[in-house]
């Protein structure tokens, strides 16, 4: 007897390799190669940073997520990955 299974197999989580700001916007670049960006208003504590607050940004947890030690603020590389955001596109 065989059995076919629909599931997928599930891939790693998303981790950062490094990260870094450009105006207002958040770019991750991912262990696979890819780059992220989010505007960094989709989140509440981001949207009051300065700029050179959101500069500050660095990545922890072996790469899955993202820390900011002034505004004592941390996100996690797979809910950015999955556009997990607390606010609305304004």
């Amino acid at each position: 007897m065989s059995t076919i299974s629909d599931e997928i197999p599930r891939a790693s989580e998303p981790a950062a390799v490094r990260a870094w700001v450009e105006g207002r916007t958040v770019f991750v670049e991912l262990h696979d190669g890819r780059i992220l960006g989010f505007p960094a208003d989709r989140f509440r504590i981001l949207k009051q940073a300065t700029n050179e607050q959101l500069a500050e940004v660095r990545v922890e947890l072996n790469g899955y997520a993202l820390r900011w030690d002034t505004l004592d603020e941390d996100l996690t590389v797979p809910g950015i990955a999955a556009g997990r955001f607390q606010l609305p596109l304004s």
